[in-house]
């Protein structure tokens, strides 16, 4: 199972926010690929790499057109943390 963290839906909106000033079908295609992205993480958590700058095995993330999909692997599911520019610097407070 995959959840998503109140966060991650933020940032989710803030993308599709952002991308339907210039184009809603656009922003939805965008937003929707992002999620489906994150479907196979269930069968298939470690897929993605190591988060380079928090050196935590459990936590890793997925790339996606110009953004990082960050998510915690869990026991009994895999969380979505975040969703961030790949141009912006991580900083904790992305994760909370």
């Amino acid at each position: 199972m995959v959840t998503w963290s109140d966060h991650a839906k933020a940032d989710l909106r803030s993308i599709h926010d952002f991308i339907a000033t210039d184009s809603r079908h656009y922003a939805k295609q965008v937003t929707q690929a992002i999620v489906d992205k994150t479907l196979g993480l269930s069968e298939l958590p470690l897929i993605g790499k190591v988060v380079p700058e928090l050196d935590d095995e459990n936590i890793r993330e997925l790339h996606l057109y110009s953004y990082r999909i960050l998510y915690e692997v869990r026991a009994d599911h895999t969380h979505v943390l975040a969703v961030v520019h790949k141009r912006q610097d991580l900083q904790p407070d992305d994760l909370s």
